[in-house]
């Protein structure tokens, strides 16, 4: 993850959520009461997105100690501890909703993505994800599919040409579009083509594609058309796959298959914070005063 870019997001979530107080921490605990808590999984699944209760709690107080325990990507069970935390329990309270919202959904996507790679069971062939992900927060699952061990397909509309049904019916062929497509891209950006037939796919690879797509095709029919497009075309599988058909698509000779499931139906961890036990402390507060008996105020 890019940490500026992370960090600009924690701060957006936090003034989401706190506002201009947290009401209920600032009633009961004066400011200068520490205590000690813990995040703990609830259930099985793969860890992803430890490194957010490290920013959070750093950008509400970094005073707050953190200790992680586990790293992404590793399996949890039920009761296994993910990371200590000591500081004030008002920052505490405050950052446990947002890191818990974004840390359990980032395990989620962790979670599915890795039981696809074994459902598969394919290393011939990557798990990919789409561009079907929660507004905002593509950042963080997209990484969380990589923690999975899946691949990520472009990031958006920028770092990457797909000519998709709507641009070949309104351009009128897919010639033209990957014509036009090529003339006005740098080199360094591929052009994939989305196609649904032999016919389109003979005319993708003499248009110069360099990913095809096969779009919503059973596995019998991505087997065969396969076979039309040369090994340094890249290809893959697209449309209508999930964790409960997948398995159907190994052996097909696809280079990739994109699954929008991974981000877009994923279910959340399980994951809670809770107190560590033992009596709060007070900071000490140093009272320094100058040679009027003023104090430093």
């Amino acid at each position: 993850m890019n940490l500026l870019n992370l960090r600009t997001m924690l701060k957006s979530f936090l003034l989401e959520d706190i506002g201009s107080d947290d009401l209920t921490s600032s009633a009961i605990f004066p400011p200068n009461l520490d205590g000690e808590g813990y995040f703990a999984a609830k259930e099985h699944g793969i860890l992803a997105g430890s490194e957010i209760i490290r920013e959070t709690y750093q950008l509400l107080d970094p005073s707050i100690r953190v200790e992680l325990l586990l790293s992404d990507g590793s399996e949890v069970k039920p009761g296994d501890k993910i990371a200590c935390v000591f500081g004030p329990i008002r920052q505490l309270l405050s950052g446990e909703r947002v890191i818990l919202n974004l840390m359990q959904r980032m395990s989620g996507i962790a979670t599915l993505t890795k039981e696809c790679v074994e459902i598969l069971n394919d290393p011939s062939i990557r798990i990919l994800d789409t561009r079907k992900t929660t507004p905002g927060l593509r950042m963080l699952e997209k990484y969380a599919v990589r923690v999975g061990g899946g691949w990520n397909h472009r990031f958006g509309l920028y770092d990457g040409i797909m000519i998709k049904d709507n641009h070949i019916a309104f351009c009128g062929s897919i010639t033209e579009a990957v014509h036009k497509a090529r003339s006005h891209a740098g080199h360094m950006v591929k052009i994939e083509v989305e196609t649904e037939s032999s016919e389109q796919v003979e005319e993708a690879v003499a248009a110069g594609a360099d990913v095809i797509m096969f779009d919503n095709q059973p596995p019998e029919s991505v087997r065969e058309l396969v076979k039309l497009v040369p090994e340094h075309i890249w290809t893959e599988a697209s449309g209508g796959i999930n964790p409960q058909n997948l398995a159907s698509y190994r052996n097909t000779g696809v280079n990739g298959i994109s699954l929008g499931a991974l981000t877009h139906s994923v279910r959340s961890l399980d994951i809670s914070f809770l107190e560590k036990g033992g009596k709060p402390h007070y900071k000490k507060v140093v009272s320094l005063s100058n040679h009027e008996g003023g104090g430093v105020h």
